[in-house]
């Protein structure tokens, strides 16, 4: 799972987990960053739109300029530069991504 520490949605989503005793690794990308690459690797699957947060503090606070003309590549160097920008939390099936947090997307993700 990756995300930032203290976000509520991240918090639920962690809570969710563990309830079901799943096993998890969590990366902060708030404090260890993230990887352009594998910022890239999301974009090719889900699509750059998918995981740019626009409804955050962080990308109103941006200047009017960068928010134009948004296109993969801005929008990867805007979330490696500031990873707030990221939709949370982002978690790594292995073979596909969940974005955001919804009980229904995670129970179905879940079932034996």
């Amino acid at each position: 799972m990756y995300g930032i520490r203290n976000c509520d949605t991240i918090r639920k989503a962690r809570a969710w987990l563990a309830d079901r005793e799943v096993d998890y690794a969590f990366h902060d990308y708030k404090s260890a960053g993230i990887d352009a690459r594998q910022l890239a690797r999301w974009c090719s699957e889900l699509g750059w739109e998918a995981l740019l947060n626009r409804a955050g503090t962080t990308w109103r606070k941006l200047p009017e300029a960068d928010r134009q003309a948004i296109d993969e590549r801005k929008a990867i160097a805007l979330m490696q530069a500031q990873p707030s920008m990221i939709k949370r939390p982002v978690l790594d099936l292995g073979n596909r991504l969940l974005v955001g947090f919804k009980a229904e997307l995670y129970e179905r993700a879940f079932r034996r």
